[in-house]
């Protein structure tokens, strides 16, 4: 694919080498900055000065002056002129001798030392390896001779080196640092004059066509191959680059990177190095030498001489994108970085990567676009702009210029197709929520945030919460307009709480409750109000908006309190009494707030656990006058009111006692009130006598004394079986049940008081498990105190022999009387045992 790299550039006139002379042809040419050396058939060399000036159209054109011409006086063609610059001197080669000559004067130079004559061709060592500034290393091909000469040419002398020999006679060659790149007559070979190493390329004909070698690099050449082809090799003879396709009878290349330039019998053709592509070919007939000096293209014909000059890499590249080469552009413009000053080319290489993602998103090539725009990092607001009404109205973003693509907006890009809108719009809303998630939005997260807000309610995109939910920096004067057109509502109320207006977010979230406004985001809205007011710190709102919610549902609406720190627990918060008093009107929700209280929260104080235990015995006593309660509602209001009795110590009895003396169904509930008064006898007695349940009876002993010593227990057994044994109440003594109660518990009864008890008239078989079961726990309990007893005596034993050991005396028994002795002797054997 062609994309213009070169002009072709007039130089040195026709006339200004020959004048009037029609038979001289231009053989060789030399350039040295702005110094340019002609070779002509006829023996002279021509010496011109080049200056470069801008047309008045703004193109590259040279002024040519003449300074000298010299006659070497030789009648042959001057075959090659290579300057040495460092040594102001010309290097001629002209009837086969090598001659210097003064690059001002153009005169001859002695020389002394080597005479250089048969010499068939020569090149200068653009990579010299004696280290001497003040000379000029070359490699020498001399007239049937299978060798090559490497010499140094000084200011006043030429010194030969080294010979090297050669397997054929060299017909080309090209020298770098040590290494030789020949052409010889029937193959290419590098060889290395240092080590004597050498590596054979690959065959070629020089007698079918005129060889090429050509230094383009440090340890590396370009060669004509067989087949048309530019072949690469460096001093290893490995090619490291494809080989170039040009024309089977090239004559001459040139390399100006990153472009090799072929001369052949009527074309100039440009190829890349980069992709090995033709990107130029311009028509050039009687074409005679190309050369490369310095970065400056030189190409002559017989009769004139033309400078390529190439256009900047910049324009070129832009000419490539301009023909939407994407791949091509971004690889000139890595290999354009050797030629451009580093900040420059990070300049210009992020503007490139910003162009081709315009070109690859226009395209919807949109992961490579994405890339191109991450990797030039991008102004994310160049993208959002191409999108009609995302950026905010206060943004003051303005598009880059001279601008990066060629876009009015999406609908310029889409013509109107909807599906491809809708594609550039998810693209956008992917590009813009991994920008969010970067450093990439520094410095204008309002513009980022805002499109992606507009983009997610336009779209319906279910990360419109999450976003509003997270931090962001949404602009509420351009964003809530948008929510509201297109019926997000709740999305709105998250917007205005956001940022700070939660009456503005309550107010619209109870439309949406109410039915005023239809958004059906969140179908549990009611839920997330009260759940949004319960954590709500503005405690008018909370007052504000309770009313509402208790008079929708009073179980859920109450929960705006439950959820809520009290004022215990957190100051600033809503204070319990508060909250009881403005609950009175709603019964349900004061029944669950109390709960809340007490069973939850725990909160020690009288009036809660009294209020709550009122509200229990209002509904039991209400379902009981109720006809149309059913039984699983009372037993489930009498399970609470009974629970609440028992685990509570807070409330006030009497106060209770008196709501449910009256009622015969509340048995239980009156025996435990009595037991929390101390009042036991009152309770067994409504339990034996009354509710007339021995099992209950017993339960009530167990959970009177749960939190008492054994004596406490003993004594309230006794009570219960007082009570049984009473035969001055209505049906005498009740004989099973106390025989069942001792049999059952008879590790709860002091034996010795119930024999006392017991009429004179039972029977002793009777009471069987309980005699056997207390002599049992009267023996255990004689032997266990043996036992301690003991123990408690071998200690005292062994702490006196410790004591007696401790002490270093001798005792004489002699001198004791008998009987200590005998003491003293039965002591120490009960210490032995012991032992």
């Amino acid at each position: 694919m062609s994309v213009k790299a070169f002009e072709l550039v007039p130089a040195v006139e026709r006339e200004q080498v020959m004048g009037e002379k029609v038979r001289i042809n231009i053989e060789c040419i030399e350039c040295c900055g702005k110094h340019l050396y002609l070779g002509t058939n006829d023996c002279f060399i021509h010496h011109f000065l080049l200056e470069e000036h801008t047309t008045a159209k703004g193109k590259l054109a040279y002024n040519v002056q003449k300074l000298l011409h010299k006659y070497l006086g030789l009648k042959k063609p001057v075959a090659e002129l290579k300057a040495a610059s460092a040594l102001e001197r010309l290097i001629v080669l002209c009837d086969s001798s090598i001659t210097v000559v003064d690059m001002g004067t153009l005169e001859p130079v002695p020389t002394g030392g080597t005479k250089l004559k048969g010499v068939t061709a020569f090149c200068i060592n653009e990579n010299p390896v004696t280290g001497d500034a003040f000379c000029v290393e070359m490699a020498v091909v001399l007239a049937r001779r299978r060798a090559v000469q490497i010499c140094t040419v000084h200011e006043d002398r030429v010194q030969m080196l080294k010979e090297v020999t050669t397997p054929e006679q060299p017909c080309a060659l090209s020298l770098d640092g040590y290494n030789i790149c020949l052409a010889l007559s029937t193959q290419y070979m590098i060889l290395n004059y240092s080590t004597g190493a050498s590596q054979d390329l690959f065959p070629y004909d020089c007698e079918e066509r005129k060889p090429i070698v050509k230094r383009i690099g440090r340890e590396e050449f370009l060669l004509a191959a067989p087949g048309g082809l530019g072949m690469f090799a460096n001093a290893e003879g490995i090619s490291q680059r494809a080989p170039v396709s040009w024309s089977e009878s090239v004559i001459a290349a040139a390399v100006c990177f990153p472009y090799v330039v072929a001369l052949d019998e009527g074309f100039v053709t440009v190829h890349s190095m980069l992709d090995q592509q033709l990107k130029q070919t311009l028509s050039f007939r009687d074409g005679h030498v190309l050369q490369d000096f310095e970065g400056k293209v030189v190409l002559a014909s017989s009769k004139a001489v033309y400078i390529l000059v190439p256009l900047p890499l910049e324009r070129q590249i832009q000419d490539l994108l301009a023909s939407h080469r994407v791949e091509e552009a971004l690889t000139l413009t890595e290999a354009a970085q050797r030629n451009i000053p580093k900040e420059k080319y990070q300049i210009l290489h992020k503007r490139i990567l910003q162009q081709a993602g315009f070109i690859q998103f226009g395209q919807l090539q949109f992961l490579e676009a994405k890339e191109h725009f991450r990797k030039g990092q991008l102004d994310v607001r160049e993208l959002i702009s191409l999108y009609p009404l995302l950026l905010p109205a206060s943004s003051s973003f303005t598009r880059c210029h001279p601008p990066l693509h060629e876009f009015a907006d999406l609908n310029h890009l889409t013509q109107g197709d909807q599906e491809k809108v809708q594609r550039f719009k998810r693209f956008l809303i992917s590009y813009l929520h991994e920008v969010r998630c970067s450093d990439s939005a520094n410095g204008f997260h309002e513009d980022v945030d805002t499109a992606l807000l507009k983009l997610y309610a336009e779209t319906g995109h279910e990360s419109l919460l999450d976003l509003l939910a997270s931090d962001n920096a949404c602009v509420l004067a351009d964003s809530a307009p948008w929510l509201e057109k297109h019926h997000k509502y709740f999305a709105l109320g998250l917007l205005y709480h956001y940022n700070g207006q939660d009456s503005a977010a309550l107010q619209m979230w109870v439309k949406i409750v109410n039915g005023d406004l239809q958004d059906s985001t969140r179908p549990d809205l009611f839920e997330y109000v009260v759940d949004f007011l319960s954590f709500c710190s503005n405690l008018d709102l909370v007052w504000r908006h309770a009313d509402w919610a208790l008079q929708k549902d009073q179980k859920i609406g109450v929960q705006i309190f439950t959820k809520r720190f009290t004022s215990e627990e957190k100051t600033g918060q809503l204070n319990p009494d508060d909250v009881i008093t403005y609950l009175q009107n709603h019964s349900q929700a004061l029944l669950l707030y109390l709960e809340h209280l007490v069973l939850e929260k725990r909160l020690q104080k009288e009036k809660y656990h009294t209020h709550l235990a009122v509200l229990y015995a209002d509904r039991v006593l209400g379902l009981i006058s109720r006809p149309s309660a059913t039984d699983d509602q009372l037993s489930a209001a009498r399970q609470k009111l009974q629970r609440l009795l028992k685990e509570s110590n807070l409330y006030r009895v009497q106060l209770l006692l008196g709501k449910i003396q009256d009622s015969e169904l509340l048995l239980l509930e009156r025996a435990t009130l009595h037991g929390k008064s101390e009042e036991h006898d009152k309770a067994l007695h409504i339990l034996v006598h009354q509710f007339k349940d021995s099992a209950a009876a017993e339960e009530y002993c167990s959970w009177a004394s749960a939190s008492h010593d054994q004596f406490y227990r003993q004594n309230l057994f006794h009570q219960l079986l007082s009570v049984y044994l009473d035969p001055d109440v209505p049906g005498g003594a009740q004989t099973v049940a106390a025989v069942d109660l001792l049999n059952r518990n008879a590790d709860d009864f002091d034996a010795v008081r119930v024999l006392k008890l017991l009429p004179e008239e039972w029977s002793l078989p009777l009471l069987r498990p309980f005699l056997c079961g207390a002599l049992r726990a009267s023996v255990h309990a004689r032997c266990t105190s043996q036992v301690a007893v003991g123990l408690a005596r071998a200690q005292n034993l062994q702490l006196q022999h410790d004591r007696v050991s401790s002490h270093d005396l001798c005792f004489f028994l002699f001198s004791m009387s008998a009987q200590s002795q005998v003491a003293w002797c039965s002591l120490h054997h009960s210490v032995k045992i012991l032992q």
